[in-house]
């Protein structure tokens, strides 16, 4: 039941941003790593003005008072390696004027030969969206609509026309060109979300919140794209963000991956068994530098295959 492995970047402020990311990005591909990731964190409320996720109470990470912007890290990994995926999981779409974004995905893919994939959002938080977005919050789920049809129209031939809210391209000629159709990946999880991801997108970027959950996600989808006549299949990447966490050992610290790496294998293999893809796998959260981060990942990917995963 092989299934393609991805490693989340080492973007927090813990990080080297310079160094860390090439060199993490380079032991990944040597590892057997199929894919790297980014995610996007513009800025960090203090004091917070929403909990994360917009769940009240619940505390912002640490990690997120410096992220690294998603396009910069990836382009570091991008020089850095040969055959890996380059992802997004995911880009706040509402946050980057589209035609600008179209055109940068579409010279990453080129530079890189054709490994970019594009993972998009709405996002949630309402700082980011003061800060930086295009249209105000309730408009979010149009203003991703409007981002999809821009990178579609800028990837595609010339003369590229588009006609938009916020995108106005009366005829011209916009280069690079993808090296390839740049695959576009959305985190939908609403009703209305799914129906955008199954007439529009190419896949799904599910979060790991346990086997059976992302199980009935996945069998709704596609229903869904049943209902609505869809005939190409829906790729699937599943996000899991895996805390590595301090225990004490026989007097001295000892780091354990979710209780031990033996367990989030099993974990894997439950995700795994769902006809997933692919995985992609965040440590960076709480690994103390990249020298860790780059172990863990190599042993969780050593004892993943060994289990046939």
């Amino acid at each position: 039941m092989t299934i393609r492995l991805g490693l989340g970047l080492p973007q927090m402020r813990q990080y080297d941003i310079g160094k860390d990311i090439p060199d993490v990005a380079r032991a990944a591909e040597r590892t057997g790593y199929e894919s790297l990731w980014v995610f996007e964190r513009a800025l960090f409320p203090d004091p917070p003005t929403q909990g994360l996720y917009g769940v009240e109470g619940l505390p912002w990470p640490e990690g997120y008072r410096g992220v690294a912007e998603p396009l910069v890290s990836l382009t570091l990994a991008a020089a850095a390696t040969e055959r890996a995926l380059l992802g997004t999981s995911v880009l706040i779409a509402p946050l980057h004027v589209p035609f600008q974004l179209a055109k940068s995905l579409a010279t990453l893919d080129a530079a890189s030969g054709g490994r970019v994939v594009a993972g998009l959002g709405t996002g949630w938080s309402h700082d980011e969206y003061a800060a930086a977005s295009v249209r105000p919050f309730a408009e979010r789920g149009a203003a991703l609509d409007e981002l999809i049809g821009v990178c579609r129209a800028v990837w595609g031939p010339d003369p590229v026309v588009y006609d938009g809210e916020v995108t106005r391209i009366a005829s011209a000629a916009v280069g690079p060109k993808p090296a390839r159709p740049i695959p576009i990946l959305l985190a939908a999880s609403s009703g209305r979300a799914r129906r955008r991801l199954v007439d529009r997108a190419d896949g799904w970027m599910p979060t790991g919140i346990g086997a059976g959950a992302v199980a009935d996600q996945l069998r709704q989808l596609r229903d869904l794209a049943a209902e609505r006549g869809r005939t190409e299949p829906i790729a699937t990447t599943l996000r899991v963000n895996a805390r590595y966490g301090a225990t004490a050992a026989a007097g001295a610290e000892r780091r354990e991956f979710h209780g031990g790496v033996d367990r989030i294998v099993e974990d894997l293999t439950a995700y795994a068994g769902l006809g997933l893809d692919e995985i992609l796998l965040d440590l960076q959260s709480t690994t103390r530098d990249a020298e860790e981060l780059k172990d863990v990942a190599a042993e969780v990917y050593e004892k993943a295959r060994a289990a046939g995963i």
